[in-house]
Formats: C-alpha cells, structure tokens, sequence
C-alpha cells in the first residue's frame, strides 16, 4: 500500500463510498428518466439540440481518451492527465446534457431495416450496458490517477479505459444511425 499523509488518502474510505454510491445513483435516475410516462416541457424546443451536440461531446472525449493513451505510452503524465480531465469533463457535461434531454424529450424510434437495424440494436444495447456498470470503474480510475496511487490506477484503468472507449465511440455511432429518423 502507498502511504501519504495526504487529507485525500486519508479520507479514502469516505472517497470509495461516494464512489459507489454515484455509481449506482446515476444509472438509476437515467433509468427513471428513460421511463417516465410523461416528459418535462418545461425546458422547451432547445432541447433537441442536445443529442447532437451530445455526439460532438462523445467524439472529443474519445479523441480525448485515444490521445491520453498515446501521452501515457510515451510517459507523458501531465498531458495523458489533461487529456484524461478533459474527456472526464466532457462525460460529466455529456451527462448533465443527456439527462436533460430525456427528462424533456421521447426516445426516437430508430427506422432501419434489415441487418443494419441488428447492428444498431446490438450496438445500443452493448452501449447501454456498459455505460451503466462504466461509471465505477472510470470514477476509481480518476481518483486514483488524481491521488498519485499508480499502481491501483493501472489496476482499475484495464477495465476502465476500453469500456469508457467503447461506450465514448459506440455513442457517436449509435447518434449517427439514429440521427436521421429524428423529427425535430
């Protein structure tokens, strides 16, 4: 175990609760959201704007992400740290984006046919899954990146990375095979 005196690392226990318990807190309000009988219409038509910006935000974290692995492959911590914040910063805002737009806005229905329409369910639900469980293993990864604890970092990272990767660039596919049945 590493040792610090840091009031961080001494907290650890209260870090690893919070943790979990937004780990599971989140998913949970989505859920709610995604199945409410009826949507908020407060927020108005701007609304429909989010999804696409919401794709511009899942592109630059993957960008983000696939640039924090080449920074850290070449032991360039402070850059892979900043490209680590900057595609957490995106997820977070991606987040506070998404939930707006499902409290406000129904789901659209994807309208392909065939093998693709197979593809884009596959794709959906892969990403949906992941992006449920993503959150605990990306939160643990950032605190222990953030806490200088290396070694539980690169523990946690080879689970946390390629899921955070995939549901980052799954989501961008999934808008552009959707984008065209939306009516607004």
């Amino acid at each position: 175990m590493e040792k610090s005196n840091t009031p961080i690392l001494q907290n650890e226990g209260i870090v690893r609760n919070w943790i979990v318990g937004i780990s599971i807190a989140i998913p949970l309000a989505v859920a709610v959201l995604l199945f409410m009988p009826s949507k908020i219409t407060a927020f108005g038509d701007w609304v429909y704007f989010l999804p696409h910006l919401n794709a511009v935000m899942n592109s630059a974290a993957s960008l983000a992400l696939i640039l924090a692995l080449v920074f850290v492959k070449r032991k360039n911590y402070t850059y892979h740290g900043a490209m680590m914040t900057a595609a957490f910063v995106l997820g977070a805002i991606f987040l506070v984006s998404y939930v707006i737009y499902h409290s406000a806005a129904e789901s659209t229905s994807y309208g392909g046919t065939g093998f693709i329409r197979q593809i884009y369910y596959f794709l959906l639900i892969t990403h949906i899954i992941f992006a449920a469980i993503a959150l605990l293993p990306i939160l643990f990864a950032y605190y222990y990146g953030y806490t200088n604890q290396r070694r539980k970092h690169r523990n946690v990272v080879k689970f946390a990375y390629p899921i955070w990767l995939y549901v980052s660039v799954t989501g961008v596919i999934v808008y552009l095979m959707i984008a065209p049945y939306y009516t607004h």
